[in-house]
């Protein structure tokens, strides 16, 4: 692992993010009502850290990936960004041709690919070309960066003429980890980067994410549903909910004593390797299904599912506070709770 910046120095710091899509009905397509896929986040990253972002599908994960990216448009909030030369920008000010600069330096490895690689281009093609929009490299060099590319996610230069249905899950998955590295970034968002895999695969390619990023001094993003494999990688955990961050702590602090009801189903769902072990743990079922992002529940989102709920949930919306050192909750009964986690 790389040294961690100072906590006063964040490599990316989110503000009060928050990304609404208008609801279009009747004859006109005017807006009704408002999606809120990310509704008010607030987090930190810094450099040399994993941070993990888990939840339910739905709940907002890869739609805040893509805004660090700037993928989207209706975007609202602060995302501070400190730069390879100390400077500090907000991501969601710039312009295009400002965002040029910032997207070499922050790339993303996408879920699933089989769809995120062009069919139609070689392995030249599709790991040469950021190294061709940014200007860095063409011709000769160009074809000798990304073999040296391929060689460090353990596929072969001579396979640099090939098209990607030539290769297996775990073999385009590596190509597209090269395409993310090979302008050298320093903040990776790797949205579900192992859900696609096969197990054994999933394994090879976290031990590579995991060499990358004490070569390249790597700093990632983690969103993924499967809690295990953020257990493995990650030092921070988020956990979001309806477009929320419920729950924020030191991975082994939320692991062990999870301080939301949320994170603590999240957790009991989480299977035992251990066949003889995997009776010995309760699991927490959740009543009912996500609320409509374009109709929250009053209060707390989370109270119509949670069997802790009282009136004031429904009255008073919890906001992310210090529950334990390091670790934050959007919970009024956080502090009276004893919940399980995973020991």
């Amino acid at each position: 692992m790389t040294a961690v910046e100072p906590a006063e120095h964040p490599l990316l710091a989110i503000k009060d993010l928050r990304v609404h899509y208008p609801v279009r009905s009747g004859v006109l397509r005017r807006a009704t009502g408002q999606v809120r896929a990310v509704d008010g986040v607030d987090l930190t990253v810094r450099r040399g850290e994993n941070v993990g972002v888990v939840g339910e599908s739905g709940c907002g994960k890869t739609t805040l990936g893509l805004s660090v990216l700037r993928a989207h448009d209706r975007i609202s909030g602060e995302i501070h960004y400190r730069r390879a030369d100390g400077t500090s920008v907000d991501l969601v000010r710039l312009g295009r041709k400002e965002l040029k600069p910032c997207r070499r330096e922050i790339r993303m490895i996408f879920q699933d690919p089989h769809s995120s690689l062009n069919p139609r281009l070689t392995l030249l093609d599709i790991i040469g070309e950021p190294l061709k929009v940014n200007g860095v490299a063409s011709g000769a060099e160009l074809a000798d960066r990304v073999a040296e590319m391929l060689r460090k996610v353990g596929l072969r230069p001579e396979h640099l003429r090939r098209y990607p249905h030539a290769f297996s899950g775990g073999e385009r998955q590596r190509i597209s980890i090269a395409r993310a590295l090979v302008l050298q970034p320093r903040l990776v968002v790797a949205d579900e980067a192992v859900s696609a895999l096969d197990v054994s695969v999933r394994a090879q390619i976290l031990n590579l994410l995991q060499d990358l990023q004490d070569e390249f001094q790597l700093t990632f993003l983690f969103i993924s549903h499967d809690l295990s494999i953020v257990e493995c990688v990650c030092d921070r955990v988020a956990v979001m909910y309806l477009g929320k961050v419920v729950e924020l702590a030191d991975t082994a602090a939320l692991y062990a004593q999870p301080a939301h009801p949320y994170t603590e189903a999240l957790l009991s769902a989480v299977p035992k390797p251990d066949p003889r072990l995997r009776g010995a743990r309760q699991r927490i079922v959740l009543q009912g299904d996500v609320p409509d992002p374009a109709d929250p529940p009053s209060g707390c989102a989370f109270r119509t599912r949670c069997r802790f709920a009282t009136q004031l949930c429904a009255e008073q919306t919890p906001r992310l506070r210090e529950v334990a050192p390091r670790q934050y909750a959007a919970c009024h009964y956080a502090d009276e709770l004893a919940l399980r986690g995973i020991q």
